[in-house]
């Protein structure tokens, strides 16, 4: 190419900078072959500059030459490096240059989004395995600390011991009574007609369920129990029932080595006799049967194991030590014990409601009516058992006043063998506190009253003179009335005489069949 020429050999436009250019063949010159140079451009000629259609002095090689042709090189290109010693030159005359690739420019980035974020990922990553491997250690090492810290056995230790060994803890909260005030006009009146009769000792205990207002006289001393002790047996009766260790209709057999004397008629009977347990519950109650009492004592696992029952329910003096009748008094109790006893029957502490009902109805009909009953007025109802040796007589119950006042009496004397004073004794104490409570006003049962005492009212009960005891008539031989079956056909009369003890009442029966 000429210098005159004003043409301009550019770059290929059509391709990017970086990608591979072709070769291009250098054409010939006068000059050998031997002495041909690569085509360089120096890097102060990036730019091609025209003044009057002569290139600018600036694109001159060194050596005095002229370039065989001049490109326009665009700003940001770089120009190709002079080809090193070892570029193979063909024959045709043609040069292969070996491409040099240019490095991107940083623009102010130190790497990719991917390459920032992953050093801070990994140290996220081994932060929660750390947590993780932290919690897992911890958790093992909590548990293993709980179970082996001694401190902790320790105390288990201690708790077990306390609850093992007695306390000593208030009356109100060993027998579960709620008592607030003692009726000391009432027990005034009660305490004259014990002076009376010097040569007997009375144990009373009264209270009233609605207020918490008592009397007690004697209350904690302990007597012999005689039948009163066939109250808290039947209560270990029923909670069996309720556990389901019994059924209602269960059959007993009747062993010769549980007939006694004494009273009731199974005493009568012929060994191998069987009988349920309701049945003989009742005849237990209501006529004091003491061959049925052995056999409930017997189906309940025997005296240790009732006396074991006895004290997890707070009483201390309650006791059995002998079969029944027990005529030396060895089974004991006292006036406390038997109204606690009472009331937690009321309250259905130790039995359900249901078996609580049956109770009742069954204390309802004891046949013997002249102690508690003997002092009650018209329309009160009295749910009771009575105990009778020959040096104690007591009657324990709970009183239903028609006023709607309901209260617990338990009274029993310690009398000379069998002195008929005794009996008197305990129905006017029953007259008394009968008047007293019939005339009280009926208030909300509340058994965490807080609120302060009342003062009794200043109720005096007249004191009537014990009449003169009667020469007691020799008793005559007991009569055994013939056995007679309660389910008596249709079209038949049941011919029994008045005065013997009836077949208890058939209740729906509380269980199935098996």
């Amino acid at each position: 190419m000429s210098e005159s020429s004003n043409k301009l050999i550019p770059i290929s436009r059509g391709q990017p900078v970086q990608r591979r250019r072709r070769k291009r063949t250098v054409p010939k010159t006068g000059q050998k072959k031997s002495s041909q140079q690569p085509v360089s451009i120096p890097r102060e000629g990036g730019k091609v500059a025209r003044l009057d259609n002569h290139i600018s002095p600036g694109l001159i090689s060194s050596g005095g030459r002229k370039p065989a042709a001049q490109v326009m090189m665009y700003p940001g290109v770089k120009t190709v490096p002079p080809v090193k010693k070892n570029t193979q030159v063909s024959q045709g005359g043609t040069v292969r240059l070996r491409t040099v690739p240019i490095e991107k420019s940083k623009i102010g980035r130190k790497g990719s989004r991917k390459t920032r974020l992953k050093p801070m990922a990994k140290v996220m990553l081994y932060a929660l395995r750390f947590l993780i491997v932290g919690v897992g250690i911890g958790a093992i090492v909590g548990t293993l600390l709980s179970v082996l810290d001694p401190a902790s056995r320790i105390n288990s230790v201690a708790v077990l011991s306390q609850s093992s060994a007695p306390q000593k803890v208030p009356d109100s909260a060993k027998t579960g009574l709620y008592m607030s005030q003692e009726i000391t006009p009432l027990k005034n009146t009660l305490q004259s007609l014990a002076a009376a009769n010097s040569d007997l000792t009375p144990g009373v205990f009264l209270l009233d369920l609605d207020n918490g207002a008592y009397v007690d006289i004697n209350g904690n001393t302990s007597f012999p129990a005689a039948s009163t002790i066939k109250i808290p047996i039947l209560m270990a009766f029923f909670q069996d029932v309720d556990a389901g260790k019994i059924r209602l209709d269960e059959m007993l057999t009747l062993e010769k080595e549980m007939i006694v004397g004494g009273s009731g008629n199974l005493q009568y009977q012929a060994p191998g006799g069987k009988y349920t347990a309701l049945d003989l519950a009742t005849k237990m109650i209501t006529i004091s049967d003491n061959t049925a009492t052995n056999m409930l004592v017997a189906k309940l696992g025997g005296q240790e194991t009732l006396n074991g029952r006895f004290r997890s329910w707070g009483l201390t003096t309650t006791m059995i030590r002998s079969p029944l009748p027990d005529l030396q008094g060895t089974n004991t109790t006292s006036p406390r014990e038997l109204g606690n006893l009472i009331s937690m029957v009321n309250q259905g502490n130790v039995v359900t409601m249901r078996s609580r009902d049956l109770m009742l109805n069954i204390m309802s009909r004891t046949e013997r009516d002249n102690l508690l009953p003997a002092g009650l007025g018209k329309g009160a109802n009295a749910y009771h058992k009575t105990g009778d040796i020959g040096t104690m007589l007591a009657d324990a119950g709970l009183i239903d006043v028609p006023t709607g006042k309901r209260y617990i009496a338990a009274i029993m004397v310690q009398r000379p063998n069998n002195d008929p004073r005794a009996a008197k004794l305990i129905s006017s104490i029953s007259s008394s506190a009968y008047q007293y409570f019939s005339q009280a006003t009926v208030q909300p049962s509340n058994f965490t009253n807080n609120q302060p005492n009342q003062p009794v009212p200043n109720y005096q009960v007249p004191i009537q003179p014990i009449q003169p005891v009667q020469p007691v008539q020799p008793v005559q031989p007991f009569i055994q009335a013939p056995m007679i079956n309660p389910n008596v056909p249709n079209g038949m009369v049941n011919n029994v005489p008045m005065g013997t003890y009836q077949a208890p009442m058939i209740t729906p029966q509380y269980y199935p069949q098996q």
